[in-house]
């Protein structure tokens, strides 16, 4: 195959996976401003509500170490753009649930969802990004945040419009099956390890035969994937929180701290592929851990709209890059098979956003709140201390100064 069929090849490829990483951003958040109108309409109590809530990161814990074997048998292409598909279902199902049981299963089966299409989409974009032989997957992680906001705006104009909930999503649904499915046309076809430097590169698919350093680096991986979980869990939970009891805030601006940190990391990871490809992913992840941790403190240092503000800033930009980081380092561990390692610091992710509220309700309820948020400067030191286990290349059987956009 010629360079330009092939550049052309992988181009279209990153387009598709950009495209995938949107429509699963855009999914949920399209239903989350609507999900008053299902608590009022089930007439559940706020107990209720959460519990069922509570089945979506369950679902994702359960069915998330289930990705491998999806992959091993129907590829990366297929569990991420056919996972869309069944995702959109779901979503537009939650209007035909009848009760407390039903939300629940439903939500259940949409952290399954979830969790799945999650591994399959970074495990498709990590085969681009090697065929491209430089850094490009923190874009795809951006998109998904760009999704997440469009998701939500939509949402919420449809809200504002009275639109059906029924209506609403089973459009919204349908049309992001139909750019899942066109973006399926375009991912690469081929064996998982077709990008790959070499044979040697390939993982042997035993479990068994991972070295106890591959598990040591695991372990590492999956830490730093809890870092970054709770900082981001600090702006999503507890930001608006913060900046009402501890700072005074007025009740429109409380939200600022959500807002700053998500347009930060936003920020950081459309353009994290640059600074990490001139940089490198060490010194990006090391001083990103550095800018959470000084960012964290000051604002807990010195309580002030002001402060806060900026610090949360610099630990979404210190953030930015870590978790598609964090990823790619677990895919190209050596000795195990192919997306296990992807898999396990995806689901020890989500069991650190599952863990990150009840610790800080914890410390906050027996300290203050601001003693609980310390710990995302303790997650910035740590991010800072065991940055080094992302220092991975990135390999690629091509040249790349001669196959690059």
């Amino acid at each position: 195959m010629g360079v330009a069929p092939e550049l052309a090849r992988r181009r279209r490829a990153r387009i598709a996976v950009s495209a995938v990483f949107f429509i699963n951003g855009v999914l949920f958040a399209n239903l989350v401003p609507r999900l008053p109108e299902v608590k009022d309409r089930l007439d559940l109590s706020n107990g209720g509500f959460g519990s069922a809530i509570a089945a979506m990161p369950a679902g994702a814990l359960l069915a998330g170490l289930f990705a491998p074997a999806l992959i091993q048998r129907f590829g990366s292409k297929a569990v991420a753009s056919s996972g869309l598909v069944g995702l959109a279902l779901a979503v537009a199902a939650v209007p035909l649930c009848g009760g407390w049981f039903a939300l629940a299963g439903t939500m259940l089966v949409i952290g399954a969802l979830d969790a799945v299409i999650d591994v399959g989409q970074n495990a498709h974009g990590f085969r681009v990004q090697r065929a491209y032989g430089r850094s490009i997957v923190n874009a795809f992680h951006g998109l998904w945040s760009v999704g997440a906001v469009t998701g939500g705006l939509l949402g919420s104009v449809a809200a504002g419009l009275s639109v059906p909930l029924g209506a609403h999503l089973t459009t919204s649904g349908a049309v992001c099956c139909a750019f899942a499915m066109l973006a399926r046309r375009f991912m690469l076809d081929g064996p998982e390890d077709a990008e790959r430097a070499s044979v040697a590169d390939v993982a042997i698919p035993s479990l068994r035969r991972a070295g106890r350093r591959t598990w040591h680096v695991l372990a590492v991986l999956g830490v730093l994937a809890a870092c970054g979980a709770f900082v981001e869990d600090a702006g999503a939970s507890w930001a608006a929180l913060y900046l009402r009891d501890e700072v005074g805030a007025t009740a429109g601006t409380v939200g600022l701290g959500f807002v700053v940190l998500h347009i930060a990391m936003t920020t950081g990871r459309l353009t994290g592929d640059r600074v990490v490809d001139r940089f490198g992913q060490r010194l990006v992840t090391v001083v990103g851990g550095s800018a959470v941790a000084m960012g964290m403190g000051f604002a807990l240092a010195l309580p002030s709209m002001a402060t806060t503000i900026v610090g949360f800033a610099a630990a979404g930009l210190g953030v930015a890059t870590l978790v598609p980081a964090v990823m790619h380092a677990a895919d190209e561990l050596p000795n195990l098979r192919r997306g296990v390692g992807l898999t396990i610091v995806s689901w020890l992710l989500r069991v650190g956003f599952l863990v990150s509220p009840l610790l800080v309700g914890i410390v906050a309820d027996a300290a203050s709140l601001r003693a609980a948020l310390l710990r995302g400067v303790l997650a910035g030191l740590g991010i800072v201390l065991l940055g080094g286990a992302v220092d991975v290349p990135t390999g690629s059987q091509v040249e790349p100064d001669r196959l690059t956009t």
